[in-house]
């Protein structure tokens, strides 16, 4: 079977692609620097903090949320302690695993930094295109999201909460 290339206008999609998903997280991780002195990983771990209930994950649960390994996740989670914006505490509800809780102090950093990045995402993603543009770049995100994912296994789901 001979080898398909891809055609000409595939070829400069994922070229784009390639680009978009190097300079808008770099346009991002500036922004959050500048603003605050922390990477766009460790502020997704705050605002996914601070999106629960009691501001508080399972760091497995976390880890899947900010799109982290455990690994990775461990070490923003230290970073974000010492600045004492995060702490760890045993999950309570089994005695399992440990939960990674946002402090009043990281609270008040998510909300002040959150209109700056509301601003850096809007000026970098959405300004550029018209609202017809924005609507079927979502759906076409969403096509490519139903390819990786299929069953939605992957996807993360509000309310859903994994063992550690």
């Amino acid at each position: 079977m001979a080898q398909q290339w891809l055609d000409e206008e595939q070829q400069r999609t994922w070229r784009t692609w390639l680009s978009v998903a190097e300079l808008l997280p770099r346009a991002l991780d500036a922004q959050l620097q500048r603003d605050a002195g922390i990477s766009h990983a460790a502020y997704v771990v705050l605002a996914m903090l601070s999106e629960a209930p009691d501001r508080s994950r399972r760091m497995s649960d976390l880890a899947r949320r900010a799109n982290q390994s455990q690994s990775r996740l461990s070490h923003t989670v230290r970073r974000l302690e010492e600045r004492g914006w995060v702490r760890r505490e045993r999950a309570a509800e089994d005695g399992r695993g440990n939960r990674a809780v946002l402090t009043d102090a990281g609270w008040d950093v998510v909300r002040s930094l959150a209109p700056g990045h509301v601003d850096a995402v809007r000026a970098a993603l959405f300004d550029p295109l018209t609202t017809e543009q924005t609507r079927l770049l979502g759906q076409a995100l969403a096509a490519v999201l139903d390819g990786l994912d299929p069953d939605h296994s992957r996807r993360v789901r509000e309310g859903a909460e994994l063992a550690d």
